[in-house]
């Protein structure tokens, strides 16, 4: 038979006899310390384990194995008793017969209700106390459990002294349980550290409830908020070896590395565990100072505690209950100045030391002495920025979240809204979603348009489209502005987009977008694929002298100097050499990119019919002078046309043995000049 794990809680008021029908039920005594047997009261948690088998009606059904959580019913161990109720999936409500409903049944009863419980069995304990059948004592707790999660809960009259009522309150757990859903693997385990003890031999031992996926032995682990990395020597569940545990266990780690916090002193180097911290995978996030959330306050009065009446004023410190340990925070209020029993706000709690949270965890607020409880709350968004400033709280985006807190649509989308673009693989990984989860969300997303998604980055297409257009209109203004230009440089458009998130990783995807269409570019710039580079009106009048003085004699053009006798001159050259239509032979010869390949022509035709010439023969040849000549043959020297043998030239070969296409022998031109084009733009 298969078997289901669940993870059970008691509640109720002090002496209401939570720990003697856990015994009863279970034959372990769940109060393990002996200050709690000489008071005889549960101070701390106790633990222990129930077996049921599924009712006679589903006998394929699995097994069921209920992990129970005793927690203390005195009001001044209520933190005891969160640090219990954390990661439930079943509540045992117990209200004794002789006493009925009691304040510390009712505040119980609303943390479970803040926590998200809604699942629960209520007992009647000492029902052998009673005198009558108990019908007032039922009827008064259904009436006080109306407006509450559970207000269809069953009730089940129990006795730990006679054993009345313990098959039925079985038979009703189990009748519960069976087709429940058990606690989802989403592929990141927490273990909620409630114990963390030494034993001899073997080192540190921590336990508590592990949630939202599997541990193995010797995985590598971190401890949160701390950060310190320890491995899983062994683990154990009800005292019994397993190389793996899941989700919706109670479960114990040996992790010997880590060190047991004592009485608050700490050694230096000391890697340090402690009950309110979380074991989990270094990839699953960082603790935060900063917490945004949507928190409330419930309307029902609890008798005898008016002080649990006062309003929450914004400001204030309070103590936050999350998991197995609780925190100072200054909560700000977004919504209100205060916060009135029965009403809600978005409000940013400050902690004063780091902490582990995930999107989606819920918490208990209570006072700075930690004696009354205010309100329960989700958290709905975490700032891991260590290194700056917290980012200003936007309550409509909040607001958004608070909504559907259980949606990881909801959740998705606003990420992207709120970030523009995120690596797919981190996308929401500190939140109580799966990455499967999340990959259909953004697959559907993706499809009907709201994402694009550019490799591992995904982006909000409102907001791809707005830095699209941002990036369009650089480049156009730079058509404007410089139309001699041959585009605009992807340094400028990094510049123009350096307030961007995320701009270097998103940078070359943009690019690929803009030469999908429009675009195209051309090495370290970019432009329009109808832009053609053309001289604005300054410097029209100076181009035209120098094509007139370059074009009066084919192969013998004046030198720079004479050229490029003032600014404007010299603007217009460098003009004409980054647009191709003059080529700098060298730094004092420039000749146009027509005239070069008429040379070029020239020389082939005369060392393919001479087989080599010196520089004099291809001079008459050419008809030109020596001064331009030696020139250009170095640069069809560099350019691999041409081979120096002495003081002769012949063609140089192709590696294959075939002469140099005139092709490739034009491009290996234009790499060569390129040395000289940034001389040119230097000057």
């Amino acid at each position: 038979m298969s078997v289901k794990n669940f993870i059970l809680a008691t509640a109720g008021h002090v002496d209401h006899g939570k720990s003697a029908l856990v015994k009863a039920l279970t034959g372990t005594d769940p109060d393990r310390l002996p200050e709690e047997k000489a008071r005889g009261i549960t101070i701390d948690l106790g633990f222990a384990h129930l077996e049921l088998y599924p009712p006679a009606s589903c006998p394929s059904a699995s097994r069921l194995h209920l992990a129970i959580v005793d927690v203390p019913g005195h009001e001044d161990f209520v933190k005891n008793m969160i640090a219990g109720v954390g990661s439930l999936d079943i509540a045992l409500l117990i209200v004794a017969a002789d006493d009925g409903w009691m304040p510390q049944t009712e505040e119980h009863t609303q943390i479970l209700a803040c926590m998200g419980i809604t699942r629960a069995v209520v007992a009647l304990t000492k029902a052998d106390l009673l005198t009558t059948n108990g019908d007032a004592i039922l009827a008064d707790i259904r009436a006080k459990l109306r407006g509450t999660p559970f207000a269809e809960a069953p009730l089940v009259k129990t006795s730990a002294v006679t054993g009345q009522g313990l098959d039925e309150l079985k038979t009703t757990l189990a009748g519960l349980l069976t087709d429940a859903p058990t606690q989802p693997d989403i592929g990141k385990p927490r273990l909620l550290v409630d114990r963390a003890f030494a034993i001899k031999g073997a080192g540190t031992v921590v336990t508590g409830v592990l949630t939202g996926g599997v541990l193995h032995r010797e995985q590598t682990v971190v401890v949160q908020p701390g950060g310190a990395t320890a491995r899983i020597r062994a683990i154990q569940s009800h005292h019994q070896d397993a190389a793996s545990i899941g989700p919706g266990t109670r479960t114990a780690l040996n992790l010997p590395e880590l060190t047991i916090k004592r009485k608050g002193r700490v050694e230096p180097g000391d890697s340090i565990v402690q009950r309110g911290d979380t074991i989990t995978l270094p990839e699953l996030g960082r603790a935060s100072h900063t917490l945004d959330a949507w928190i409330e306050r419930s309307a029902r009065p609890l008798e005898g505690r008016a002080n649990m009446a006062r309003p929450l004023e914004s400001g204030a410190m309070v103590r936050v209950h999350h998991g197995c340990g609780n925190f100072s925070a200054r909560i700000t209020l977004l919504d209100a100045a205060e916060l009135a029993p029965g009403t809600r706000s978005l409000a940013r709690l400050r902690a004063g030391h780091p902490v582990f949270v995930f999107i989606g965890d819920r918490f208990i607020v209570r006072d700075w002495s930690g004696q009354v409880t205010l309100a329960g709350g989700v958290v709905l968004n975490m700032d891991v920025g260590h290194d700056r400033p917290p980012a200003k709280p936007d309550p409509e985006w909040l607001r958004q979240r608070a909504e559907s807190p259980e949606q990881v649509a909801v959740f998705v989308k606003s990420e992207l809204a709120r970030a523009g673009a995120a690596r797919r693989s981190a996308l929401l990984v500190q939140s109580r979603f799966s990455a499967a989860a999340i990959s259909e969300c953004l697959a559907q997303l993706t499809t009907q348009g709201a994402a694009i998604s550019k490799g591992d980055w995904l982006s909000d297409a409102a907001w791809w489209k707005i830095l699209r257009q941002r990036a369009v209109d650089a480049i156009d203004a730079e058509h404007r502005a410089h139309p001699e230009h041959a585009g605009l440089s992807l340094s400028d458009l990094r510049a123009k987009l350096e307030d961007v998130p995320h701009l270097a990783e998103m940078f070359d995807a943009l690019l690929s977008d803009l030469c999908k269409e429009a675009f195209i570019q051309a090495g370290a710039a970019i432009r329009r694929i109808t832009h053609r580079p053309t001289l604005p009106p300054r410097l029209q009048g100076a181009g035209a002298k120098l094509r007139a003085a370059l074009s009066a004699k084919p192969f013998e053009p004046p030198s720079r100097r004479e050229l490029t006798p003032d600014t404007l001159a010299q603007q217009a050259l460098r003009f004409l050499v980054e647009t191709r239509e003059a080529v700098e032979i060298s730094d004092e010869i420039v000749l146009p990119a027509e005239n070069l390949d008429r040379a070029k022509n020239i020389i082939r035709q005369y060392l393919r019919a001479h087989g080599s010439a010196t520089v004099s023969e291809l001079r008459q040849a050419v008809g030109s002078s020596r001064r331009i000549l030696v020139p250009l043959l170095e640069y069809l020297d560099r350019a691999g046309i041409t081979l120096r043998q002495g003081d002769r030239r012949v063609l140089r070969s192709a590696p294959s043995g075939n002469e140099t296409s005139p092709r490739d022998a034009s491009l290996n031109a234009d790499c060569g000049c390129r040395n000289a084009s940034a001389k040119t733009s230097a000057a």
